[in-house]
């Protein structure tokens, strides 16, 4: 038999150094001791309900996101960056958010930057050991955090050495700090600027942080991220205007954006992109204000890119 067998120079998990978590997320699940009973139909139903639940905990800790959100902006704003840090699960969904945000509002690739254990590999498999790299967190942070900058630790324990290292580094270089975490219990909530602890508590899989733990963090980073680009104008209603046109979809679609915001038919929004060099802002603030392209450019440009401020100083 092989499937035991270690490679030279492998070390076994037996001798690896073991720590026990007391997070709420490493607790047992009364409602699915059965799981493994149950008939395939009552195992969805039980991981259903649960999922249910995390709306209601992430919607506790509004506060505490508007707060991130404010620094996030005003880290930007001041020409700074904002950061994840994570391992696992945690830090693949940092990735994943840091990733989504340029095609969908055309943001600087360097505002977010995100960090993951283990490295680009570990977006593809697990590199378990490199959560346990406080030094390695450090290092990184130190390498590439800067004075005010923001930093976003994100671990489902609240206790992922390799995040607190890089949280704590990020502190010494002077950045603004936040933990983003399934155990509102987390020792290191008072070390940070801001705590998010989303009580999600117990997993369906006991440990199983890719469950509720990773949904409650995948819906705070959504909500944070798009309130951040809402907040610098990347939004005009409830529409992105910020996007970039790759395919034949997203071209389509800068055409409805104009359709919906400004009321005009398909045609005159195809002539004002067209007029607009493709350009979604100055043919929407042309659009709407009556300006000609070139006033409408400008208007943009006075008013740092923004599409209200651009159309309040055309209305003057």
């Amino acid at each position: 038999m092989t499937a035991n067998r270690v490679e030279p120079g492998e070390v076994t998990a037996a001798l690896r150094p073991a720590v026990r978590v007391g997070a709420p997320t490493e607790r047992r699940n009364p409602l699915s001791a059965d799981l493994d009973l149950m008939p395939t139909r009552d195992v969805l139903a039980v991981i259903n309900e649960a999922d249910r639940r995390v709306p209601d905990a992430v919607a506790a800790v509004l506060d505490e996101i508007a707060a991130t959100v404010d620094l996030a902006v005003a880290a930007l704003r001041g020409g700074s960056r904002v950061h994840y840090f994570g391992a696992g699960t945690s830090g693949r969904l940092g990735v994943l958010d840091a990733a989504e945000l340029a095609p969908t509002f055309n943001s600087p690739r360097h505002w977010f930057c995100a960090h993951l254990a283990g490295g680009p590999d570990a977006m593809w498999r697990a590199v378990e050991d490199a959560e346990d790299d406080e030094r390695g967190g450090a290092a990184e942070a130190a390498d590439c955090v800067r004075e005010s900058d923001l930093v976003v630790g994100l671990a489902a324990s609240g206790r992922t050495p390799y995040v607190l290292g890089a949280l704590a580094a990020s502190r010494a270089q002077g950045a603004s700090t936040v933990l983003l975490c399934a155990n509102p219990e987390a020792e290191a909530a008072s070390s940070v600027d801001v705590f998010i602890g989303v009580d999600t508590g117990p997993e369906v899989v006991t440990g199983s942080t890719r469950m509720k733990a990773g949904t409650a963090q995948k819906l705070v980073l959504n909500t944070f991220s798009t309130a951040v680009m809402v907040r610098l104008g990347r939004v005009y209603s409830n529409l992105m205007i910020d996007l970039v046109a790759t395919n034949a979809k997203l071209r389509g679609r800068m055409i409805s954006i104009l359709m919906e915001a400004t009321g005009c038919a398909e045609e005159v929004c195809r002539r004002a992109l067209r007029e607009a060099d493709g350009d979604l802002k100055t043919a929407l603030v042309s659009l709407v204000s009556g300006a000609g392209v070139p006033a409408a450019r400008a208007a943009l440009a006075r008013s740092a890119d923004q599409v209200r401020g651009a159309l309040a100083l055309l209305a003057h």
